[in-house]
């Protein structure tokens, strides 16, 4: 590949590495000079089909095949015992690791009303926990190397961000997600490690269930901005010695256009000098302060009630 290889002698694993995005970012590390640990299950979109190593194999084998250097991985890193077993496998294949980029993940979508145990547990666990067992044993290895240069990155979502309805359990796990990623921020950023999300939107198996697709990256996608090679770029960076400078932020990627979201900030307040609020007064205050303008999401015009009957 042509130019400059901003990943040369890195070593990175990559959850979800033969998934639609998973597999460009994998495949694109591997040409951007990376040494690859494609880990998944090669399970289905909601998990429910066992661990397929096909999928999985065939991504390395194409890396492999174009003159890169990765290794598979199949297990379930929701588990801790594999978790473990996946940095200790990276360890033993290529004595360190830099990059942790978190692309795994499931649907099961469900109303609220409708959303069984089995659909709120799976996605929480393989998402969000996910995310955690893999980077608390990587950042066991930083700890000890006290100045890493280790890299960060989970892949989240605008439902995260904003809530998706009918996913409640993928909007807990997305949001989940940018919590434990600011939380990495401020504990590893000492060890040199940084922590940072993307929401990414691209048209992969995920995306596309819900618009009849037969379960494999839609053909159409090739080429246009919604094809999943667009998510690839902006891993790279991240992941990049040039990247350490983001630490604790959201970017977004869709298409052709890469974001960076605006951090939460404290919109308006009411305050009082008393040592305990008063209820009263609270109702006193509340018009001409919080009060003073509209707070709903953007998006969202008001509830809308049911007339009396």
């Amino acid at each position: 590949m042509a130019g400059t290889k901003h990943l040369e002698g890195k070593v990175a694993i990559v959850t979800g590495g033969a998934g639609g995005m998973g597999s460009w970012v994998s495949k694109t590390y591997a040409e951007q000079g990376a040494k690859v640990v494609v880990a998944d299950t090669g399970a289905d979109v909601e998990g429910r089909m066992g661990v397929d190593p096909t999928r999985v194999d065939a991504v390395v084998k194409e890396i492999t095949d174009a003159g890169g250097e990765a290794i598979s991985f199949i297990g379930d890193i929701s588990d801790m015992d594999v978790a473990e077993d996946l940095i200790r496998k990276t360890l033993d294949a290529y004595n360190t690791v830099d990059i942790f980029v978190a692309a795994h993940g499931i649907l099961r979508e469900r109303m609220v009303f409708n959303m069984t145990e089995d659909d709120w547990d799976g996605v929480i666990q393989a998402h969000l926990k996910g995310c955690f067992a893999v980077t608390k044993y990587a950042s066991i290895i930083w700890r000890q190397q006290r100045e890493s240069n280790g890299r960060i990155i989970y892949f989240t979502s605008d439902a995260g961000i904003s809530g998706g309805p009918g996913q409640s359990n993928y909007s807990a796990a997305q949001a989940g997600k940018i919590g434990l990623m600011r939380s990495n921020a401020r504990a590893l950023s000492r060890y040199g490690v940084t922590s940072n999300c993307i929401a990414p939107l691209a048209s992969t198996r995920m995306t596309d269930r819900g618009r009849g697709a037969s379960g494999e990256e839609s053909a159409s996608a090739e080429g246009t901005p919604m094809d999943p090679r667009n998510v690839a770029p902006l891993l790279v960076w991240l992941a990049s010695d040039e990247g350490g400078v983001a630490n604790g932020r959201i970017f977004g990627v869709s298409g052709h256009r890469i974001s960076l979201y605006e951090e939460p900030v404290r919109e308006r307040f009411l305050y009082s000098e008393q040592p305990l609020w008063d209820i009263d007064r609270v109702f006193e205050l509340w018009p001409k302060t919080i009060g003073l303008q509209d707070y709903p999401m953007p998006e969202i015009q008001g509830i809308q009630r049911r007339p009396a009957e």
